[in-house]
């Protein structure tokens, strides 16, 4: 079979070889070629050391502990060639903190390097010269029997690095391969190990698991080898959990079918991670009422929830600003004979232009993982419409025709606080018809409201906020003090 290399990763193979260092493609690349499927990054070993390989290239970088010295292409055809690592061959070690080695050597030859991988798929080397694949552990049988196992003692890989157990559910999603026997009883009783990983790792292979063709995989042998809990303990309360008629699935059933929706659907990572994420509070907030079960508050419980989950796993501010949003509001809109154009306008501002149709994308999942086939019913496809009438229409303070500094030159007052009140008044007004957002008409709103006695003022004002941020939210504290939620 001969594999497809780029020319920038020859070259590289070829700098080392004419300084005579045996070196070869390794790892996922190699995996990747045998599969068939274009590699997402190139690594070469080699029995060069570190100090040997940075003087033959012009960019080079070496930050690590591990001898992996990056060779830069500052103008890559190609984003998966613009760093190229290249790593010297190394030998087994003891890990004692079930994470890194405790020390590193380097090795003499290539089945040295190899041994101590993770996977036999990801244990085969690559002669570029010669174009021959390396494999002293029979990698490419498993790859052809869709096989994932671990190279020797499947004990004493996860010993070494217990992340390794959650990147094999990874490739599971990624690859579509089922796990060895041998290699998944032996997650199943190294499992508590994944209380040594820090919360960074264990995201980082959440967020691969997440943007996988088929996360359910992952998550459904994470859930049945016990490691659920070691992603967080939120997950595993919603397995088992019956819901109403409305469902033909558990509350964790449900998140997983929504993800793999979002998946199919090439959804971006805070889409999926709310597909995930939005009815995590369904168990919390789970009453039986009128002969079925009722999950009054969920999406506001679960905005609280799922952003405790995101920082403790460290997910960035970002990512996990636009995920809680998502979740707090993927309950919108009930029935399309009585939403009105005032509260789309609320919705729009609640949750962003930016977003808007994002959380559509969630409804969309949402609706697909309770079991219904239909993707695009009437009601989503009015709210479509619906969304597209008021995406002009002001939905901000800022977009009203009076500022803040034209009510001070109108009435002659002071900054303060009822500047804000008047502002929520007329903001109020014009999400009701936005027609009102002339300047004439805000104009002479502004002089009415000055008149008015200033606690009667502060409490149209408050009143106006509140409805401005929606009705629901008027609810919101109250439902989280119920939940004990902050």
């Amino acid at each position: 079979m001969k594999f497809s290399i780029p020319e920038e990763v020859k070259n590289i193979s070829l700098v080392l070889s004419s300084a005579k260092f045996e070196n070869f493609l390794v790892g996922g690349c190699v995996r990747d070629l045998a599969l068939g499927r274009k590699p997402k990054d190139w690594d070469i070993t080699t029995i060069a050391k570190p100090e040997e390989i940075e003087p033959l290239f012009e960019h080079t970088f070496y930050e690590n502990d591990y001898g992996t010295v990056g060779i830069v292409d500052e103008t890559p055809r190609d984003e998966s060639l613009r760093v190229i690592e290249v790593t010297p061959y190394r030998l087994e070690s003891t890990y004692s903190d079930f994470r890194r080695p405790d020390k590193v050597e380097w090795g003499t030859t290539l089945e040295e390097d190899l041994k101590r991988r993770d996977f036999t798929m990801n244990a085969i080397a690559l002669d570029v010269e010669k174009n021959e694949l390396v494999d002293p552990f029979q990698g490419q049988k498993d790859i052809e029997k869709k096989l994932i196992r671990t190279v020797g003692n499947p004990d004493e890989r996860f010993g070494e690095d217990a992340l390794r157990m959650l990147r094999a559910l990874r490739f599971a999603s990624e690859l579509n391969f089922a796990i060895e026997q041998e290699t998944l009883e032996a997650i199943m009783k190294n499992a508590h190990l994944l209380e040594h990983i820090s919360k960074e790792r264990i995201k980082d292979e959440l967020i691969k698991i997440v943007m996988s063709e088929n996360p359910s995989i992952a998550l459904g042998l994470a859930t049945q080898l016990g490691l659920l809990k070691y992603i967080s303990p939120e997950f595993e309360k919603g397995v088992g959990v019956e819901q109403n008629q409305a469902h033909a699935y558990t509350v964790w059933e449900h998140l997983l079918r929504s993800l793999d929706h979002a998946a199919k659907k090439n959804f971006p990572l805070h889409v999926r991670l709310a597909a995930l994420f939005h009815d995590i509070a369904k168990p919390h907030t789970r009453k039986w009422l009128n002969d079925q079960w009722t999950f009054y508050g969920h999406e506001v419980v679960g905005a609280k929830i799922a952003k405790n989950v995101l920082n403790e796993l460290k997910f960035p501010k970002e990512i996990a600003e636009k995920v809680v949003k998502l979740v707090r509001w993927h309950m919108f809109f009930s029935d399309t004979e009585t939403i009105t154009l005032s509260a789309v306008r609320r919705m729009v501002r609640n949750v962003t232009p930016e977003l808007i149709w994002d959380l559509m994308s969630v409804r969309a999942a949402d609706r697909i993982g309770t079991g219904r086939p239909k993707e695009s019913p009437y009601r989503l496809r009015k709210y479509h419409s619906m969304i597209e009438e008021v995406m002009r229409d002001p939905i901000s303070v800022k977009q009203l025709k009076v500022s803040g500094g034209e009510i001070m030159e109108l009435t002659g007052a002071a900054p303060g606080p009822h500047i804000g009140f008047i502002l929520e008044i007329l903001l109020s007004e014009v999400l009701e018809d936005p027609k009102k957002n002339e300047k004439e008409y805000l104009e002479s709103r502004v002089k009415d409201l000055y008149a008015l006695p200033p606690e009667e003022l502060a409490k149209l004002g408050l009143e106006a906020r509140m409805k401005n941020e929606s009705e629901d939210e008027k609810e919101s504290e109250e439902i989280k003090k119920k939940f004990g939620v902050k």
